[in-house]
Order: structure tokens, then C-alpha cells, then sequence
């Protein structure tokens, strides 16, 4: 009813505002010009609205610059990062170059050459060489760019091999991630989703070797300095691993096996003391106190400080949790990371451990099975012998 109302008041509105117009319209004067084509003040106008309009935009976009140029990411944390960096704020350059000369143009000569009764436009067929040189320029451009970002898209993806860059498997599934760590032979064990049942979450093939000394874990720490190369694989649906610190993301497809790697170059340590996130860290927390207040009001449980982590995020829309799909980082010296590694255990060993706890179960229900079968027959026993008696007195 309340929609319906909205619509009738709506209608009202649009009617009432028609009828108004229609007495601005009679209520003009007799020379008044009604003419719908343009004259001499209307041109004037518009040309004064262009001019006012393009250094509106030069104004908002100086202070967008100012203002939200603090929400860019800090200095990459990955190798490549700073090429990747580079290439963008190349384009950014270049495009806000050209930017500013065409749309100054664009509205200069809208005010400059306003039309006027008295003035004839020039007609011009066309110009070969002024057509080459705005074909040619952009062409050239474009194709340093392209080139440029080519040379640093075959440094993200083209692994060299002679570096012995760690192999780590990133599943994907929704809505969480998990690590598998190739082990001392530095070569992943054959997966596949049929074979996940149990602790086996990542579907690895027990029957291949190369998989008992895999580590799967769900916190991600890579040691500082060191090559790393990432396998993607999704259980599920089309998910998409964001790195935003590091400059790096790939899709991770249902089906295939995607990849890409870098080489992480500041620690979480580092990350943590540099001044951009020292001052990030410092107007979130005072952003949560001031939450925290009102929720102390409220009753209700407060907000933890925050503290600045890496974190793997899906960059694909992958379903109703996508939103809270991560997975924490941690870069650290190899020193930390091997100890930490040394405490994970393989999958080899949890596979056992399960088998273990499987073959005690069986053996369990196994001694109880005779106990309970012997306690199943000697109640039928005692109820017949109570016929019996209930027999006799009859």
C-alpha cells in the first residue's frame, strides 16, 4: 500500500510540474524569443559553462590527488613490485598528461569559437598530415607501454629455474585457502579432488611419494629474499588470489593448474615500522576507539587494536562469504621460517596418524562387539525361564 501511495504522490509531482511549465510559458512576453534554436547569449553561456566546467575538473582532480593519494599502497614488498609500480604511474603520467592538454582544448575552444550570427564556420575536408601524427603518437605509446609491460609481466610468470625457487601450493576453495609446502624434494605430490575425504582436505594421492614430505598448512610464512613459486588449484568455483602488497594475482580455475611467483623483499617486521603503516595503524586504531566508546555504551563486545599483517585475499566475487575469504602472511628471515616449518607436520605422517586412530577404533568396536552380543542373548534367556514360571502358576 505504502509503494502504491509513493507512486500516486510521484505522479502528482511530475503532473503539477508540467502544468507549472505551461505557465511559464504563457506568462512570457509577446517578443519574448521562443525560437528552439540557439542565439548569440545561448552560445554565450554555454561557452562561459565549458570554461567553468574544465577548470572545475582541473580543481577536483588536484585535490583528489592531495587528498586520497595517502590511500595508495606502500612501497611493494615483492621484487618485480617496483617495475610494476613504475609501469603504472608511467601511465598514470601520461594519461593525466594528455588529459589535461585535450579536455583544456576541448572547452577553451568551445568559449573561444562560440557561434554567432555574424560568423561563418570553416570548413575543412581533412589533412593527411595531421592525421598521421595523431595516429602515429598514440601508436608509438601505446607500444612502449605494451612492450615495457610485457618485459615485466615475463619476470612475474617466466620462473627461472635455476634459482630453485620454493614450490608452494595455494588451494582454493570456498571460502578459505590452504598452503601445501613441497617438502624437502621441493616437488609437490600429484592432488586431486576425488581423493579428499577425511584429513585429506587437499585431495593428495597417498600412492606418490613425492607428497609424504608436503606440509599443508593455513597460515602462509615465506622467508625474505627467497624465490618462491605459486601453484594454484580450486575446489569449487572460479577464485582469484590477491596479493596487494606484493604486486601479484592470478585466477584460480576449477580444473587446472595456474601459476605465478615472486620474490618477497621486506619482512612483516619491516612492513610494520615503515611510516606509511605506522600512520596507518595509528588513524585505524583511533578510528576503533572511537567505535569502542559507543559500543561500551551499548554493551556490547569492543573492536581489538589492530596490527598490520600480509594477507592473500580472493579477488573474485566466488559466493556469499567472498568477502572474509583470506589467508595471513608472514614474511620473515629464513632462520624463523625454517624453525617454523620444522614444526609442521607432513603429510605423510598425518595420514598415519589417521590410519592409527582408524585401526584403535576398529579394534575397539571390535572387543565390545562380543560383550554386547553376550548381553543380547542372556536377556531372551531370563524372559523365557519368566514364561516358564508365569506358565506353571497358570
Amino acid at each position: 500500500m505504502t509503494v502504491f501511495l509513493v507512486i500516486i504522490v510521484l505522479a502528482l509531482l511530475a503532473v503539477t510540474g508540467w502544468q507549472i511549465s505551461k505557465i511559464f510559458q504563457l506568462s512570457k512576453r509577446p517578443d519574448a524569443d521562443t525560437s528552439q534554436i540557439a542565439n548569440d547569449k545561448d552560445n554565450r553561456l554555454n561557452g562561459i559553462l565549458m570554461l567553468a566546467f574544465v577548470i572545475f575538473l582541473y580543481v577536483i582532480t588536484v585535490y583528489c590527488f592531495w587528498e586520497y593519494g595517502r590511500f595508495y599502497l606502500p612501497e611493494a614488498a615483492s621484487e618485480h613490485g617496483g617495475e610494476y609500480d613504475t609501469l603504472m604511474f608511467i601511465s598514470i603520467g601520461l594519461i593525466m598528461f594528455v588529459q589535461i592538454i585535450t579536455q583544456g582544448l576541448l572547452h577553451y575552444f568551445a568559449y573561444k569559437y562560440k557561434g554567432k550570427k555574424t560568423q561563418k564556420a570553416l570548413f575543412y575536408a581533412d589533412n593527411d598530415k595531421l592525421e598521421f601524427i595523431w595516429t602515429i603518437i598514440p601508436v608509438i605509446t601505446l607500444a612502449g607501454l605494451i612492450i615495457y609491460g610485457l618485459f615485466t609481466w615475463s619476470d612475474i610468470m617466466n620462473i627461472n629455474e635455476e634459482e630453485d625457487p620454493m614450490v608452494i601450493e595455494i588451494y582454493a576453495y570456498q571460502f578459505d585457502w590452504r598452503a601445501r609446502y613441497s617438502g624437502e624434494d621441493n616437488t609437490l605430490g600429484k592432488a586431486n579432488v576425488r581423493f579428499i575425504e577425511g584429513v585429506n582436505q587437499l585431495g593428495v594421492d597417498e600412492s606418490d611419494s613425492y607428497g609424504e614430505d608436503d606440509k599443508i598448512v593455513t597460515e602462509l610464512h615465506l622467508p625474505v629474499g627467497q624465490p618462491v613459486l605459486f601453484k594454484f588449484r580450486s575446489q569449487d568455483v572460479l577464485h582469484s588470489a590477491y596479493f596487494p602488497f606484493f604486486r601479484a594475482q592470478m585466477n584460480v580455475v576449477p580444473g587446472m593448474i595456474t601459476q605465478f611467483g615472486f620474490t618477497p623483499t621486506i619482512t612483516t617486521e619491516e612492513m610494520r615500522e615503515s611510516e606509511y603503516m605506522v600512520d596507518k595503524v595509528k588513524s585505524v586504531n583511533e578510528e576503533r576507539n572511537e567505535r569502542n566508546e559507543e559500543l561500551m555504551a551499548q554493551g556490547e563486545p569492543t573492536l581489538d587494536s589492530y596490527e598490520f599483517d600480509y594477507f592473500l585475499l580472493c579477488n573474485k566475487i566466488c559466493g556469499q562469504a567472498h568477502y572474509n575469504m583470506q589467508m595471513k602472511i608472514i614474511v620473515e628471515s629464513e632462520e624463523d621460517f625454517n624453525a617454523w616449518l620444522d614444526e609442521q607436520p607432513t603429510f605423510g605422517s598425518t595420514m598415519e596418524d589417521q590410519n592409527n586412530d582408524a585401526d584403535e577404533s576398529e579394534a575397539t568396536e571390535s572387543e565390545e562387539a562380543p560383550a554386547e552380543q553376550e548381553n543380547g542373548t542372556e536377556e531372551p534367556q531370563e524372559s523365557d525361564a519368566v514364561a516358564v514360571v508365569d506358565n506353571e502358576q497358570n
